[in-house]
């Protein structure tokens, strides 16, 4: 028997390399005809590198990402609250990677194609619906595009991967509706640049209400950066903020003015905006927690499962860590509902609170306290906010994350192969 997955992403590219990994058979569907790279700057956090990197993938990300050394908090006024090492800086045995989503996507699809032949995602191919049988699960397929009906095939279980507007999550829940919007929307660009403090930094500038995000996903052969930058903004209550889409355009006069005179030191913020070769436009939103994802020989995984918002850094790396231990107990339970019980008994709770974590802003927080205790900026942050509550701030949200670096460092293997 064979597990089939819904959707070609991260997360599920992920689970067919380490089911190939372990001799499981699979077979992936995929809604659209041509898989593009499409989207924008992400972070992979060590936790998740891991993984990809006990899939053989090191030199690939290399290629296509770069390894983060530095994260660093600012005031509206551009003053320093906050910096740590990242990844192998830091002691982790394992780096994260500033790199672009679909330049991850595509790396995971070739090396999956290389091992499995070209034919192992059926492109142009939806999963509308699924029904339990004796022996496993049958799924209806269907041409998005034109509404063709495509067949169905039989395996022994369905892992519905497919984003986070999944149509089989709808299925389950119909009565949800749309992903939750929380009232920031997000205009994200890039732009070639000179290098920016240590070359390799993730810099957070501002508050909830009013944010700038900025990272390198290249180096130039000028010697300056490819940069990912993110603009958030707070919308009224009444805003009429759009359908998710990774390729939407956004206008940059809809939110330029509100960081016009963010010019710092170590950054020309409006420059940089107005520099950008593409700008596009995304609600910030999530789904709420869920209570069941594993419905008899079908599971729910990645953001189909527990989309969240992307602070933190931890969406794409939440994805792979959920394809590993599913493959993992696959292997360990056989292809039945016992496997999938396992995966969501060990992921489910976990993920909530994430979600929820990252609902109140996450590791980011500590900018909106600095904000409020010092909406004027501050010359000595010590004053405002000590080292100690500082460092708690990021080491609790590293432990509900799963990548506490002591732990992380000392565990074995999620696969061992």
């Amino acid at each position: 028997m064979t597990v089939l997955i819904a959707g070609a992403g991260i997360a599920g590219l992920t689970l067919g390399l380490s089911l190939h990994q372990l001799g499981v058979p699979f077979r992936i569907f995929e809604a659209v005809r041509e898989i593009k790279p499409l989207g924008v700057g992400i972070n992979l956090q060590p936790h998740a590198t891991r993984e990809l990197m006990e899939l053989g993938l090191e030199d690939g990300l290399d290629l296509v990402g770069l390894r983060t050394q530095e994260v660093a908090y600012f005031s509206r006024q551009g003053g320093l609250i906050w910096s740590e090492p990242r990844g192998m800086s830091a002691g982790y045995k394992w780096p994260q990677f500033s790199i672009h989503r679909g330049g991850l996507q595509m790396l995971l699809l070739r090396s999956l194609q290389e091992h499995c032949g070209m034919d192992v995602v059926q492109m142009g191919t939806a999963v509308t619906g699924w029904t339990d049988t004796a022996d496993g699960v049958e799924i209806k397929l269907e041409n998005r595009k034109s509404g063709e009906a495509l067949g169905t095939e039989k395996g022994a279980v369905l892992i519905a991967a497919d984003g986070i507007n999944s149509a089989l999550r709808a299925s389950l829940y119909p009565d949800e509706g749309p992903a939750q919007w929380g009232g920031t929307m997000m205009w994200r660009g890039v732009t070639k640049w000179p290098r920016f403090l240590t070359g390799r930094s993730m810099a957070m500038a501002g508050e909830k209400r009013r944010k700038f995000v900025i990272y390198p996903i290249a180096d130039l052969p000028d010697g300056g950066s490819l940069l990912n930058w993110i603009a958030d903004l707070t919308m009224p209550p009444d805003y009429q903020w759009r359908q998710q889409d990774w390729n939407r355009g956004g206008n940059i006069e809809d939110f330029l003015p509100e960081f016009a005179d963010w010019t710092f030191d170590w950054l020309n913020v409006p420059e940089i905006i107005r520099s950008a070769e593409a700008i596009y436009e995304f609600p910030m939103v999530d789904r709420n927690p869920l209570d069941q994802w594993t419905f008899g020989n079908m599971t729910l995984m990645g953001d189909a499962a527990h989309a969240m918002y992307p602070i933190g850094s931890n969406g794409a790396s939440q994805g792979i860590i959920d394809a590993r231990i599913l493959a993992r107990e696959l292997k360990r339970h056989g292809m039945g509902p016992k496997a999938l019980k396992a995966y969501e008994a060990e992921r489910r709770e976990k993920v909530n609170k994430l979600v929820l974590m990252n609902r109140g802003d996450g590791p980011d927080k500590i900018l909106d306290i600095v904000a409020d205790r010092a909406p004027d900026g501050f010359e000595d942050i010590e004053t405002v906010m000590p080292l100690a509550e500082r460092q708690a701030f990021a080491d609790g949200y590293k432990k509900v994350a799963g990548m506490d670096m002591a732990a992380l460092n000392a565990r074995g293997p999620l696969i061992a192969v």
